[in-house]
């Protein structure tokens, strides 16, 4: 990638139109896939990435190089939105037009939206710091140690609440309805 993000979130902090619009081109999609996420919500979302960004363009002096990555500060502004969001949380059914490409039937296609709909479900059942450690490590494909930075915690902590986190999307997974609230997942998952 030319130029780097730290570079361009730089030049958009001198007051670079064109760095800003490069990076926000380049980061956008994460930033929205992650509110996506963790609010359930397409309105939500483009609300998130746009919040997101216009604090870019107000406080992209406030990054700091080698601290974090550029996409793991764009994530932490998003998780404080989306938490803030929560609150007033209306999910809207996701269809299946981010599921992957190429199946070879439509019964093959069929069953995948059915079983990404309940992924999604399964997720916005876990509890914010459950859900928050996934979407960041497992979907965003973040490290422990952005994650880390993203959420304010320690490499061990962001591991025991991946570990934990995935026990009780796999347990919800399993129930029909793929919903943690159904009282049929065993205690030690929750």
């Amino acid at each position: 990638m030319d130029p780097p993000d730290d570079d361009l979130l730089i030049a958009t902090a001198a007051g670079d139109r064109d760095a800003f619009a490069a990076l926000y081109r380049r980061r956008r999609p994460d930033v929205y896939r992650f509110a996506l996420h963790m609010t359930g919500s397409r309105a939500a979302a483009e609300d998130i990435a746009h919040d997101v960004f216009l604090v870019v363009i107000r406080d992209a002096h406030r990054y700091q190089p080698g601290r974090s990555g550029v996409v793991a500060w764009l994530l932490g502004i998003a998780r404080n939105y989306a938490r803030r969001h929560s609150a007033q949380r209306t999910t809207e059914p996701i269809d299946g037009d981010e599921a992957a490409q190429g199946e070879t039937t439509p019964l093959d296609a069929i069953a995948r939206d059915e079983e990404v709909a309940r992924l999604r479900v399964a997720l916005q059942g876990l509890p914010a710091v459950y859900r928050e450690v996934i979407v960041l490590c497992d979907l965003e494909e973040l490290s422990y140690q952005d994650a880390g930075r993203v959420l304010g915690c320690a490499i061990g902590t962001i591991r025991s609440r991946l570990h934990r986190g995935r026990a009780m999307l796999t347990a919800a997974m399993r129930q029909p309805d793929g919903d943690l609230a159904s009282g049929r997942v065993p205690k030690w998952v929750l």
